[in-house]
């Protein structure tokens, strides 16, 4: 058959593919607008509003405002979260690794078994994931040292209803009233607790299952909790990470974004600059270490604890 002759591809061309995947989220996105402006007509659902305002009281000795170590924290959890998620990716989708990485077998880190072999995208993944596990138990402890995990773990049932209520009110345009220097909504706090209590001991300890550093010999433990299973939570819950991520972003721009990042960045409660200046540099930080997520620049890092090879 001749070019000429050649009939067109099928296939569909990934930009209308894109394309035609927002219009209907977007279509979606309006009609659940329309609907939650719908139901706050109603008189129950006005009632149900007056009852539950979105947010529950906190305990009396629960402390106000937000310290500096927790900007520092924030900082560190996302810079560490945004390049783990950019290499679990690199790992799902790289077919054929452009380099290897063979733990360095001497001094305090030497085993009776040899090193195993891994892809270098692997070895930033999972020192990337160390990092992050380590500075999230030091955000724990502060946590509960601090006081600050009553801002964030529920105390009071009324936080279902809360949350609900909260949900509504974002849906519908009407944001519920912030106050997160001395309070969180019950959406926000449930959704901290999520991520913070559940799905990143989750993440840490499917990724440890998947490791090599679980061991082989575990036997029934293996059994209970199989090497599959730890593969089909541990994606899901890096997608669950990366659309937190996206709607966080974007809440905090969209409800205040001069007060909410001096909260997050500055600790401080007012609407100057200086949070949105450190989130800059911390945006700009991330972004260049994504950029420099490549083998040319991976190979010295990673040869300061073993050797790196082509294959």
């Amino acid at each position: 058959m001749s070019l000429a002759t050649k009939p067109p591809s099928r296939r569909g061309k990934p930009w209308a593919k894109w394309g035609s995947t927002t219009g209907v989220l977007i279509a979606v996105l309006f009609l659940i607008v329309l609907a939650a402006k719908g139901l706050r007509e109603l008189p129950g659902v006005q009632e149900f509003l007056a009852a539950y305002p979105g947010w529950t009281t906190l305990p009396k000795d629960a402390p106000v405002g937000l310290p500096a170590w927790l900007g520092w924290q924030h900082f560190l959890n996302a810079f560490f979260l945004v390049l783990s998620i950019r290499s679990g990716w690199l790992l799902r989708t790289t077919t054929r690794p452009k380099a290897y990485w063979t733990r360095r077998n001497q001094g305090a880190f030497k085993t009776r078994g040899k090193p195993t072999k891994i892809s270098l995208d692997l070895w930033l993944h999972l020192s990337l994931d160390a990092l992050w596990a380590l500075n999230g138990a030091i955000f724990i402890v502060l946590l509960f040292v601090t006081g600050q995990w009553m801002r964030i773990v529920p105390t009071s049932l009324d936080v279902v209803p809360n949350a609900l209520s909260a949900l509504l009110q974002y849906a519908s345009l009407d944001w519920p009233l912030e106050n997160g220097w001395t309070n969180y909504n019950a959406l926000q706090l449930l959704a901290y607790f999520t991520v913070v209590f559940l799905a990143a001991p989750l993440a840490i300890i499917t990724g440890l299952r998947m490791s090599a550093a679980w061991p082989k010999k575990a036997g029934s433990l293996n059994m209970m909790f199989p090497i599959e299973a730890a593969r089909a939570i541990h994606f899901p819950t890096m997608i669950f990470f990366a659309l937190f991520i996206i709607t966080h972003v974007t809440l905090v721009l969209a409800t205040g974004a001069l007060r909410n990042l001096n909260h997050m960045y500055a600790a401080a409660d007012d609407e100057g600059w200086a949070g949105f200046w450190f989130f800059a540099g911390s945006l700009a930080i991330t972004t260049t270490f994504w950029l420099l997520v490549r083998p040319v620049f991976l190979r010295p890092v990673a040869s300061f604890s073993g050797t790196v090879t082509r294959s």
